[in-house]
């Protein structure tokens, strides 16, 4: 792309028109499908095009892989100096947050968003500590190449026979306000490679052997213009769609303790979810052959390990008791308006588990799952093959930028901050335990809408959280139930800063939704559910909820991350 064509000065424009309006920070990625195709290098230009305009720019941290072009490039940007620590007796540069908060730019360069911080940094990953930079109010400008985000990392081993270490979030790419795509021909990316343009010559030929043979080249680039169309429909679903139109067609996962490649079904339910645009649950149905006290250590943590997952990917995460696991699921599909099952192929069993309830729980699902639609996935491991056929995607401009104008919610919109008020939020700042916190949120919800039985209400949801708990997230709990005869919903916040005692998750449960609906309108909980699922994964929120010392400034960080 020219850097000094119009289209190009014209995204740099819409980027400056909206951090000099913004009261927040926001978020530009430059998206490529390969090093060397110019992310970096349309950073650095877009730097001086903003610092020409007045808006005051640092260098938080760029990569230059000893490219003289890229060094060139980001003389005259001020550079906030990196911080050094020693790891394993070796010395290792890495951002400095800290300073560039203290510096507080209105807008920070930040390279290569996916990258993995040295142990003993304060995040693990770099799109953490930008997610703080953004909560700061400092906006950030970034690149990142597709194969990183974590729901390719099955198709991108498949199809170029690379494992890719490190990864994050689709939600961080989703939840980006403008991704520019930069593009380039893979023969013109060759060529840069040959002339010692990307890597060191003494490494040119293996790079052109392995990673940059013309295949592997074509089928990234392929994979980032789909997710950038992807990107791209699902934004203009957003604007157009309200979220009170909610139809049965969530997804839905089922998950086994001891199932091959569980981390395969969540990364395409992730994508079937995002390309729907709609809520997506990941279920695991513990039988009482599987409690915690029956099943070993080792299978334990797995479990445990793809249920982190599954929350990373964007999923609300149910754990459900059941001795027939065919009856659980489609009471769960039933109750929360799911039209598409993502089941793994069964592998052999033993001989004992060919007799009994559960004997072929994919074939009886097939058979009872009446207007859903059943995705049979084989998990099995795969020799990488390359990407299967699929339908053509729409044209799509090389370069194409995506950035919807901001609108306010559309008439008759859910949103949270509709739903709570000041006296529907209740902050604990020592440890409490699940059923104190139940009933205290359920007797709040009660008193401020005037209902005169709490009680029937705490015991629809304390029988709802025997079925299956929602505490089970690490982080936060959708306690919820659908009431007989109650006139509208009602949502309780709690917010506790010392987690929920009793509850063993890895991360301390600090938000709590509870969610009351009407049961003759079942999909006002499924919209419910999905706006306290996006809030409980914004991290600019989340912070602001742990800073609020009051249920009024509770609320108005949940405003201010609704506002346009």
């Amino acid at each position: 792309m020219d850097p000094k064509s119009p289209l190009s000065d014209e995204r740099a424009n819409a980027f400056l028109r909206m951090i000099r309006h913004a009261q927040r920070g926001r978020l530009k990625v430059y998206l490529g499908y390969c090093p060397g195709v110019g992310k970096t290098y349309q950073m650095l230009l877009e730097g001086h095009r903003l610092k020409k305009d007045g808006i005051d720019v640092v260098l938080g941290l760029v990569e230059t892989h000893g490219r003289e072009d890229i060094a060139r490039l980001a003389e005259g940007l001020e550079v906030v100096p990196r911080r050094r620590q020693e790891y394993r007796g070796v010395p290792v540069e890495e951002m400095d947050v800290e300073a560039i908060l203290a510096r507080k730019p209105q807008v920070a360069l930040i390279d290569e968003l996916a990258h993995t911080n040295v142990p003993g940094s304060p995040n693990p990953k770099r799109y953490q500590d930008v997610q703080d930079i953004l909560a700061a109010g400092i906006h950030v400008i970034t690149t990142l190449n597709v194969q990183h985000l974590e729901s390719l990392y099955n198709l991108v081993e498949q199809a170029v026979g690379v494992k890719v270490r490190e990864r994050l979030p689709d939600s961080v790419l989703a939840e980006a306000d403008q991704i520019v795509d930069v593009d380039l021909s893979t023969e013109d990316l060759q060529k840069r490679l040959a002339e010692g343009k990307i890597y060191p010559r003494e490494r040119v030929q293996t790079a052109l052997n392995n990673f940059f043979r013309t295949a592997n080249l074509e089928t990234l680039r392929e994979l980032t213009l789909r997710e950038l169309a992807s990107q791209i429909d699902s934004r203009r679903r957003e604007t157009e769609e309200k979220e009170s139109d909610v139809t049965p067609d969530q997804v839905m996962v089922c998950l086994s303790s001891r199932g091959p490649n569980s981390d395969k079904l969540l990364r395409y339910a992730s994508r079937l979810a995002g390309k729907l645009n709609r809520n997506w649950y990941a279920v695991y149905v513990q039988t009482p052959s599987e409690e915690a006290t029956v099943i070993d250590v080792r299978t334990q943590r797995l479990l445990s390990e793809t249920l982190t997952l599954a929350k990373q990917l964007g999923a609300l995460v149910f754990t459900y008791k059941g001795e027939d696991i065919v009856d659980t699921i489609l009471r769960f599909a039933k109750e929360y308006r799911v039209g598409h099952i993502i089941i793994g192929r069964p592998g052999p069993k033993p001989f004992y588990k060919k007799f009994g309830k559960n004997r072929d729980i994919v074939g009886d699902l097939i058979k009872k799952a009446q207007g859903i639609t059943v995705i049979v996935l084989d998990t099995r491991e795969e020799q990488p093959q390359g990407i299967s056929p699929r339908k053509p995607v729409p044209a799509t401009p090389p370069a194409a930028s995506i950035f919807p104008e901001p609108k306010p919610p559309a008439a008759g919109q859910l949103t949270l901050s509709q739903l709570i008020t000041p006296q529907r939020i209740i902050l604990w700042d020592q440890p409490a335990g699940q059923g104190d916190i139940l009933q205290q949120l359920v007797e709040t919800a009660a008193k401020s809408a005037r209902l005169d039985d709490p009680e029937t209400l705490l015991t629809e949801v304390l029988k709802r959280e025997a079925q299956g708990s929602t505490f089970f997230n690490e982080g936060a709990a959708f306690p919820h139930a659908r009431i007989d005869g109650l006139p509208a919903t009602l949502v309780a916040l709690g917010l506790t800063r010392m987690g929920v005692s009793g509850i063993l998750t890895e991360k301390p449960i600090e938000l709590v939704f509870l969610i009351l609906s009407p049961a003759q309108a079942p999909e006002i909980q499924v919209a419910v559910l999905g706006l306290a699922s996006r809030a409980a994964q914004n991290r600019q929120l989340l912070q602001d909820l742990k800073s609020a010392r009051t249920a009024e400034e509770a609320l108005a960080a949940i405003r201010n991350w609704e506002r346009p």
